[in-house]
């Protein structure tokens, strides 16, 4: 099957740059010393995973249980999970999970180690628990070194659960610095932090300059997207995924409308302007959205698009396009080659 016979909207894969990404990552962390858990929420396709894990990766991360179960299903064995599990009803799945494969999670308060620790004993089982701490984004985690090792101390003095080490999003300038900190306050209680898992794209390539950080979680990489070009972390020969679309409508002589809208694309924007990069058009301005209908400003392009035309959209961010998608397609020198259902696509609980 041609690639021009897809129905659009559709977002495909190139199969040759995914494993060269793949690959390249790979032996780059190999050289450095540095374990890979790669994060699956940027593609939630087993398939995928396998291909990471084949390559040399320790295991892999999930953000979600819903997406841990589905990597689990298909036969995955190492899982790291960096998200405070709350409630019993998660609890329970996770003792479950716990039992079928080698479970690694982490925790930023008492509150959430003490849930953990009940969940434990009561599924009898060990949990490794890292204590994640904040790497500037203001999201989850600790505040400081003291925080993390009082918080350590409490998982390793807790029934059901081991100290596995400390997690950070993404690793930066303040990692090594907190973690040495964290490290001395921790040895005269004897506690050693075997693991410091640092993560993200755009920094996959300073993971080295992090003598602390002892495995790399990366996502985005896989794919790659505009955000990681704007970065500098991937050039355009690297990109992997993208979005054919259709031009439906040229309602002005400046004006097209493709057939994707917030429904295909979401809304991020990642401090980029407009919502993706047409190939064909480099010129042209993807400024709005409804939600079936690209709007896109082609007043500047030399040339302008006909009706019927399909062009190629380089998204923001592909991890939540890759979502919004039942499938991905893997094409290979323009000829499709298999279609991947998206597992674990929704899997937010």
């Amino acid at each position: 099957m041609d690639i021009t016979q897809l129905e659009t909207p559709v977002a495909v894969v190139d199969l040759d740059r995914l494993a060269a990404n793949i690959r390249r990552l790979q032996v780059y962390l190999d050289e450095h010393g540095i374990a890979n858990r790669p994060h699956i929420k940027t593609h939630k396709i087993p398939e995928i995973a396998w291909m990471q894990l084949r390559a040399g990766a320790t295991g892999i991360t999930c953000q979600k249980i819903g997406e841990a179960e589905a990597m689990a299903a298909a036969g995955i064995q190492d899982i790291f999970l960096p998200y405070n599990i709350i409630g019993a009803a998660k609890l329970e799945r996770l003792v479950r999970l716990a039992r079928r494969v080698t479970l690694s999670l982490t925790a930023d308060s008492v509150y959430t180690v003490r849930g953990l620790s009940a969940a434990a004993q009561e599924g009898g089982v060990t949990l490794p628990v890292l204590v994640e701490f904040d790497g500037g984004l203001q999201r989850c985690g600790v505040q400081s070194p003291a925080e993390a090792a009082e918080l350590a101390l409490v998982i390793a003095r807790s029934p059901g659960l081991h100290f596995g080490g400390l997690m950070t999003y993404p690793s930066n300038a303040r990692t090594d610095p907190f973690v040495r900190e964290t490290k001395a306050l921790l040895k005269v209680e004897g506690v050693t932090v075997n693991c410091v898992s640092g993560g993200g794209s755009p920094e996959m390539w300073h993971a080295h300059t992090h003598a602390e950080v002892t495995e790399h979680r990366a996502g985005t990489y896989v794919y790659g997207d505009r955000h990681m070009l704007e970065s500098g972390a991937m050039q355009m020969e690297d990109i992997a995924f993208s979005v054919i679309t259709t031009v439906v409508s040229r309602p002005t002589a400046g004006r097209g409308i493709l057939d994707g809208g917030s429904k295909t694309f979401s809304s991020d924007l990642l401090g980029l302007e407009g919502h993706g990069l047409i190939l064909e058009y480099p010129e042209a301005r993807f400024y709005g959205m409804s939600e079936e209908h690209g709007h896109v400003d082609f007043s500047q392009c030399p040339r302008k698009p006909e009706i019927g035309e399909r062009v190629t959209v380089i998204p923001n961010h592909c991890c939540v396009v890759s979502n919004l998608f039942n499938q991905i397609v893997g094409v290979r020198n323009g000829k499709v080659e298999v279609f991947w259902p998206v597992t674990a696509r929704g899997a937010l609980q």
